[in-house]
């Protein structure tokens, strides 16, 4: 069985609260769920995790060599700064897709630049929730492969 890890970063526990405006409506927990019915469609098992703490995204990074075929991140503000979590990244050897909800190029001029990006594979922006089922949908089919 292929298992996908979908990586979710700081305040992204508030989704559906937090700026709805520019996050959307949907919550944490409907996207979680949307990302595991749509990879049971494929016979894939999604496993969902979010952490507000640096440390433990690059933990969960490092834990998921070996055990999980492709990532699926969205490290929110880490992803403009952090080099532990690229690095971190920069470990795993399969597919790595980057999402953000909002089109980090059309926010303030510090968040136009991820550190991460240099280790995935590619990345979907701007697109809200549908970002994450594009980026596993991707990630099945670059398994595929």
């Amino acid at each position: 069985m292929v298992n996908i890890l979908v990586i979710h970063g700081p305040n992204l526990n508030l989704l559906g609260e937090r700026e709805p405006a520019v996050y959307g409506e949907q919550t944490l927990e409907d996207i979680n769920k949307m990302l595991k019915d749509t990879g049971a469609e494929y016979q894939v098992e999604v496993d969902c995790f979010q952490s507000n703490h640096e440390g433990t995204i690059v933990d969960q990074i490092q834990e998921a060599r070996g055990r999980y075929q492709a990532l699926i991140i969205n490290a929110g503000a880490y992803s403009h700064y952090s080099i532990a979590i690229l690095d971190a990244l920069r470990s795993f050897k399969g597919p790595i897709i980057e999402v953000h909800l909002s089109n980090i190029y059309q926010r303030e001029s510090y968040r136009h630049r991820s550190l991460i990006s240099e280790a995935a594979t590619g990345g979907i922006f701007g697109l809200g929730a549908l970002g994450y089922k594009l980026a596993l949908l991707a990630a099945i089919e670059m398994l595929k492969q």
